[in-house]
Order: structure tokens, then sequence, then C-alpha cells
């Protein structure tokens, strides 16, 4: 079953609301197979098991700029109340009230899902902080890497005059060294 629901569908479902990783009742009606009125229903019956930090339901401000993201209303396509929205731990939850099979394997996907996305956020955060570092530690030393290239360059391509020779240079005497030559 959770081969069925492939994880990277499940991430895409995924929305940052009030600081929270969230998914929204309608995705996780999808999910499990039931209709959006259902989950909502057994929610309700079960409304202690799912405190504030667990699921909320949005404001009608949150709901209109979630309405303006997913694009134009169809009739019938979204709901006319304030849809609910689960955390992870909400999430965890809803198995225990939805008393199925399908709704066991499909939260073991959403957890992984959660997982991989927060490996991925740790990754970033990684890189981002190691790049900062590198910025940090080459600060100023761009005119003496364009210097170095430079070099390089002049290396690679040597203009084609003729250079100074380098050293001493030693010239042959005919006579001996050391002997004076007699002329008389």
């Amino acid at each position: 079953m959770t081969d069925l629901i492939p994880v990277e569908s499940i991430i895409s479902k995924i929305v940052f609301l009030r600081g929270e990783k969230v998914l929204l009742d309608r995705d996780l009606a999808e999910l499990y197979g039931v209709e959006t009125k259902q989950l909502k229903r057994a929610v309700r019956r079960n409304i202690k098991r799912f405190p504030d930090d667990f699921m909320f339901e949005l404001t009608q401000e949150e709901y209109n700029s979630l309405r303006y993201q997913f694009g134009t209303l169809n009739r019938g396509a979204h709901s006319k109340y304030p849809p609910m929205v689960f955390t992870e731990q909400g999430v965890s939850m809803l198995s225990s009230v939805l008393h199925s099979e399908r709704a066991i394997e499909v939260n073991i996907a959403i957890m992984r899902a959660f997982v991989q996305l927060r490996r991925m956020i740790v990754t970033h955060e990684e890189l981002a902080r190691k790049l900062s570092g590198l910025e940090t530690q080459f600060e100023g030393h761009d005119e003496k890497i364009q210097a170095i290239f430079k070099v390089i360059h002049e290396l690679i391509n040597p203009d084609n005059k003729p250079q100074k020779k380098i050293g001493f240079t030693v010239k042959e005497k005919q006579a001996s060294y050391g002997k004076k030559s007699k002329k008389s």
C-alpha cells in the first residue's frame, strides 16, 4: 500500500502555515480514500485527541490566501467552510480515529514523507551555512584571485616576445685560462 502513494506526492501536498508543516483535510481525505466531511466528522467526534498543536481550522484570511494560491474556484471543488489542517502529530492521531487498514498504511507513508522533508530542510540549512562560511572566508580575496588568474593566463598564452635571459653568461677566451700570452 505505501508503495502506491509516492512520498513525493505527499510532500507536494504539505503546506507551511503558522510556522508549521501541515496537510489540508481535503488532501488527507483523498489519501485515506474517504470524503472530506467524513474525515471532519470523525475528528469532531474525537476532538479531545486533537489539541491546537495537532489540528487547527484556518482563519478566513488564511483560507482566502490558500484559495488564491490554488487558482480559480470551481463550483463544488472547494468547501465553503475553512478547512482543518493537521500537523505531523495530528496526522498520526488520525489513524486511531479512522479505524481502517488503509488509514494505518497511509499514515506510515505520510510519516515517511515528513521525515524525508525534515532531512531535506536540514541538508539545505547545512549547505547554506557552509556557503556562508566560504563567502566569509574568501571575502577580500577577489583581487588576489583575479591576479592569480591573470598570471595563469599569461603562463598558458605567453607573448612571443623574446625574453631576456636571466643569469650569467660565460665568454670564452681563446687563450687558456691562467696563462698570459707572450708577445715579444
